[in-house]
């Protein structure tokens, strides 16, 4: 795969080998106008690029991250559940469930949750594959809490708090 470096460089290489050849080099409002032509084609080029879960910042693909997300969150939540203040209902609950609140579901992916009150909630939809090990440490709900409208950014807050 090409990076957005490797990008520029072929179009800098380009627009070098076109400037060099004029006769009449062009001023440099025209120079200027060419380079954001070739930005936005770059950018435009980019966008068009369809993201896979093999698409890599060159260390890690999409794929190799949502499993490093998904078996962190699982042993956060483990570790969670064997803290006396989780088991006794001093904190929040440690919760999964296939069902969403409404009685939907994705197709083979569940609901594991930190918290089921409003303004406390963590929750991630985790492939089924990952159901029986979850089960062993989570409470098992028939449907999950009424989600509370958390957005990522709410997620990161909630989870540098514990």
């Amino acid at each position: 795969m090409t990076t957005i470096k490797e990008i520029q460089k072929i179009q800098d290489e380009r627009f070098e080998k076109w400037y060099e050849g004029l006769a009449n080099p062009p001023t440099t409002s025209v120079v200027i106008k060419k380079l954001h032509e070739r930005d936005k084609a770059i950018i435009e080029g980019v966008r068009e690029e369809k993201i896979t879960e093999n698409t890599s910042d060159g260390y890690h693909t999409f794929k190799e991250l949502y499993e490093h997300r998904i078996l962190l969150f699982i042993a956060l939540c483990r570790i969670l559940r064997n803290d006396p203040q989780y088991q006794t209902g001093q904190k929040s609950e440690i919760w999964c469930s296939v069902l969403h609140s409404d009685g939907t579901k994705y197709d083979d992916w569940f609901i594991l949750g930190i918290g089921k009150e409003k303004g406390e909630q963590i929750t991630y939809h985790l492939p089924a594959r990952f159901w029986n090990e979850v089960c062993e440490f989570a409470f098992v709900l028939d449907k999950a809490p009424e989600w509370d409208g958390h957005t990522s950014e709410d997620v990161l807050k909630r989870l540098s708090t514990i």
